[in-house]
């Protein structure tokens, strides 16, 4: 069972449901790119500011399910106003920086946003929009992403279902005496 941290910023409550780590697969489909399924790890965590920090990392699979090399990475930053307002500032591996503005649903965890500004380096891919739309279903984080370039308009481009990683410590208690690389076998 999830709960809220006591240390959490107040208002950061309405975006709790992201908090941990997440894993799971999915699907990338785009024209400019060979079609695969993917795994993904992301994580949402808080150190008592006002905002969640984001980072997520997905790699290839083959037909077996196994890693044959990384996808792509992220990082940011979410926050949420009192209107229920998203706000997120984004940085991708392939040098591409993005703004991002959305709404947390109205009596449901689910959010829907789209690009304000996309910044990119010159050997950045072509890049000029997105839209995401996260949620939680029965405890788990499904996220859907859409994506443009200039020669091609705005459709889906990736998706995942992720769970929720329990840390160990949640439910065996405190393990001082194991390794921090014995964690691992518990995931």
């Amino acid at each position: 069972m999830f709960e809220i941290p006591s240390d959490l910023n107040p208002a950061l409550v309405p975006l709790a449901f992201l908090l941990g780590t997440w894993q799971g697969a999915g699907v990338a489909d785009f024209p400019d790119r060979e079609a695969c399924n993917f795994g993904q790890e992301v994580t949402f965590a808080h150190d008592g500011r006002d905002f969640l920090e984001y980072r997520s990392h997905s790699w290839r699979l083959d037909g077996d399910g196994k890693r044959v090399g990384p996808l792509e990475s992220e990082h940011g930053f979410w926050r949420i106003d009192d209107e229920r307002r998203v706000e997120i500032v984004m940085i991708r591996d392939q040098g591409v920086a993005e703004v991002w503005y959305g709404e947390l649903a109205e009596g449901k965890p689910q959010i829907d946003l789209a690009t304000d500004a996309i910044a990119r380096t010159g050997s950045a891919p072509a890049h000029t929009g997105g839209k995401r739309l996260y949620g939680y279903v029965k405890g788990d984080l499904m996220w859907v992403g859409e994506k443009a370039t200039p020669e091609i308009p705005l459709r889906p481009y990736m998706s995942a279902h992720l769970k929720r990683v329990v840390d160990p410590r949640e439910w065996v208690g405190d393990l001082k005496d194991l390794p921090d690389d014995g964690i691992a076998f518990f995931r």
